[in-house]
């Protein structure tokens, strides 16, 4: 991947809290509470599981540029999604949001070429670089709103 396209993702990582925050303006109580598809989160637990992953991202990303091949730290987004937090408001998340995606996209737009090689073991997918890991939650955000905002639709909300 070149330099261009890293920045396109850096600025996809940038993007997201406005995204998010954009995609739930408006939504009631009953309507943040609906599910995606059957089985499927709701669009609160979606906030709060961006923020959740989110943080977890941005140390990973810490960990692979300043350890020697860490091993990256699992976590069961479903149990988290549960939790007696995902069912209050959804305001904390999206301030979560706005300062880790600030901190992070100044840290990854500071990212040497060289580092972006540098590597970790994750337990459950193996080997993964500094750029797979940017590949991956860039896409992440952009997957979960884009699930909001096809609910959005579908309920012509």
């Amino acid at each position: 991947m070149n330099a261009q396209e890293r920045s396109i993702l850096i600025q996809q990582v940038k993007d997201l809290p406005r995204q998010a925050e954009d995609i739930v303006k408006g939504l009631t109580d009953d309507q943040l509470n609906t599910p995606y598809r059957d089985g499927g989160w709701t669009p609160r637990q979606v906030i709060h599981h961006l923020a959740d992953s989110h943080m977890n991202a941005l140390i990973r990303m810490k960990l692979v540029l300043t350890e020697d091949n860490p091993t990256l730290k699992t976590y069961d987004q479903n149990a988290w999604a549960t939790l007696a937090d995902t069912n209050e408001s959804i305001h904390s998340s999206l301030s979560i949001l706005k300062g880790l995606h600030e901190r992070w996209g100044i840290l990854l737009g500071k990212v040497k070429d060289s580092e972006w090689s540098r590597k970790a073991m994750h337990p459950e997918n193996g080997e993964i670089t500094l750029e797979q890991l940017l590949v991956i939650y860039a896409r992440h955000g952009e997957n979960h709103v884009a699930q909001i905002s096809r609910l959005r639709k579908a309920k012509g909300w």
